[in-house]
Parts: C-alpha cells; sequence; structure tokens
C-alpha cells in the first residue's frame, strides 16, 4: 500500500488516536448516581419485606421510582434470602446511596 498524500494520512491517523483516548477516558467514567453503601436494620415482630419495601420507597433516594416487587426481589437478592419469610432480631441490609 502505497501512501499517495502523508500529510493528509497523518492527519487522519492523529485525529484517530485523540478520538480513541477521548473514548478511553470517558468510559471509565460511571454514569450511575451514586456510590451505593448499605444500613443494617433490625427485623422486628410483624415486618415483612412488603412493609420494608414500602417504608425505603417513600424514605431511600436508591429505590426511589422503584415498583415495589422489585424492591422486595432486590432486597431478597442483596440479604440472600431464599423466601420472603423474616425473623425477629435479625439483621437485613438495605442499600442506598452514600
Amino acid at each position: 500500500m502505497k501512501i499517495v498524500n502523508k500529510t493528509k494520512f497523518v492527519r487522519t491517523i492523529s485525529i484517530f488516536i485523540i478520538l480513541l483516548g477521548v473514548i478511553v477516558i470517558f468510559s471509565k467514567n460511571t454514569y450511575s448516581k451514586g456510590e451505593i453503601s448499605y444500613k443494617e436494620n433490625y427485623i422486628y415482630a410483624g415486618d415483612t419485606l412488603w412493609s420494608i419495601a414500602e417504608n425505603e420507597i417513600e424514605n431511600n433516594k436508591y429505590f426511589e421510582n422503584k415498583e415495589i416487587r422489585a424492591v422486595v426481589d432486590e432486597l431478597k437478592t442483596v440479604n440472600n434470602f431464599k423466601s420472603s419469610e423474616l425473623y425477629e432480631g435479625a439483621k437485613i441490609k438495605i442499600p442506598m446511596y452514600k
């Protein structure tokens, strides 16, 4: 392959390298709402995953605008619960933004 116009070739390669660099730099940034941390609450008599999810939707920015079933599923996943059964005095981890 013979390069006919070296100036044009060098300019094109330079622009390509700059664009590739910009893409790499910006692809490392995350565009999520924020860093996630966890708070731990104790389970009291009468608590259910549904009632905890309702409370978190109202008071926790992490669960803002999420459907209650999705919140219940996420709580089960985060806490490795096989079922929705809760035990009084047990701890439950709840995700939240820092």
